[in-house]
């Protein structure tokens, strides 16, 4: 549930949105569709672990675990921006967000967020499980009320995001009955969380003129060359690379994934030190891209490949 994957790069020229549309953008839907996809992979794994067989009840507790979910995440994006209003009026992609260009009123807003995200935690807690509805409402206490505020603040926001960001697997690891003590639902989050960094720190170069007029502190604030962009997502990169040893090395995979996720986090790695030397605006564009490539190729091999 972190912020900006789907709305990096967003226009607000165009015809004034629909009802629906505004619907879609505060709840954020492109990006939270993204969540719902890593809270399935989750449960997947859960199931390929020995949790449970495909068989009706178990494709209902998939549709309890992400409904639950679904609304907890467009919950909380509708709190945070409820509590960025001014900052988006100052930045062009976001000035024609519905609460800023003013078409939905604050309180509609504030009502609908508290009903989405109560619904999420209350649904998951009847329907699916104790540790998954804990977990939605440790994601949304994180997003809402320590990332969102602490992005006017200090540039370790980035990593506190990362946090709820990563937690989608894990529900959807303990909805699909793997314990949260489990360390294989943690090497899950370890692997999303690590991932958010260096897809993060394209993105805040990218936008940083717009984040640094918002009054936003990031990593990349008066980095005009980009080398130290470069540099810190090659660094993030390689720990990723690294991080898919653990699997094989653990016993959570086969060695598929190890060699795999090992050359995927290298590629990304040189791409991004390629950047950080070249300074070119295109390059770290490619790389961004590529992370989310990354994505969906690395898990495929890691659920193919898991024990």
């Amino acid at each position: 549930m972190t912020d900006e994957v789907g709305d990096s790069e967003s226009n607000a020229a165009g015809a004034s949105p629909s009802l629906r549309e505004d619907l879609a953008t505060l709840i954020k839907l492109r990006l939270n569709t993204f969540v719902l996809l890593t809270t399935f992979f989750g449960f997947l794994v859960a199931t390929i672990s020995g949790a449970g067989d495909w068989d009706v009840s178990r494709f209902l507790l998939l549709f309890h675990t992400l409904l639950g979910t679904a609304a907890a995440a467009f919950g909380s994006a509708v709190f945070n921006q409820l509590m960025e209003i001014k900052e988006d009026a100052r930045m062009r992609r976001t000035a024609d967000r519905p609460l800023p260009s003013k078409r939905v009123l604050p309180t509609g807003a504030f009502l609908l967020g508290w009903i989405l995200s109560a619904f999420g935690i209350i649904h998951l807690e009847v329907m699916v499980d104790r540790g998954a509805a804990l977990l939605v409402a440790i994601t949304i206490a994180t997003y809402v009320f320590i990332y969102t505020p602490l992005k006017r603040r200090s540039s370790i926001n980035t990593l506190v995001g990362a946090v709820p960001g990563a937690l989608p697997p894990m529900i959807g690891w303990v909805g699909g009955g793997g314990g949260v003590e489990d360390p294989r639902g943690w090497f899950l989050f370890a692997l999303l969380f690590l991932w958010q960094l260096p897809h993060f720190v394209s993105i805040n170069w990218l936008c940083r003129e717009q984040y640094e007029e918002a009054g936003f502190r990031m990593w990349s604030d008066g980095d005009e060359s980009g080398r130290r962009s470069g540099f810190l997502a090659g660094g993030f990169a390689v720990a990723l690379g690294v991080l898919a040893l653990v699997g094989p090395l653990s016993g959570y995979t086969g060695w598929g994934f190890g060699v795999v996720g090992l050359a995927a986090g290298l590629l990304l790695a040189w791409l991004a030190a390629k950047f950080a030397l070249s300074g070119e605006r295109l390059a770290f564009r490619k790389f961004f891209l590529l992370t989310l490539l990354y994505l969906p190729v690395v898990l495929t091999v890691l659920a193919i490949d898991w024990k």
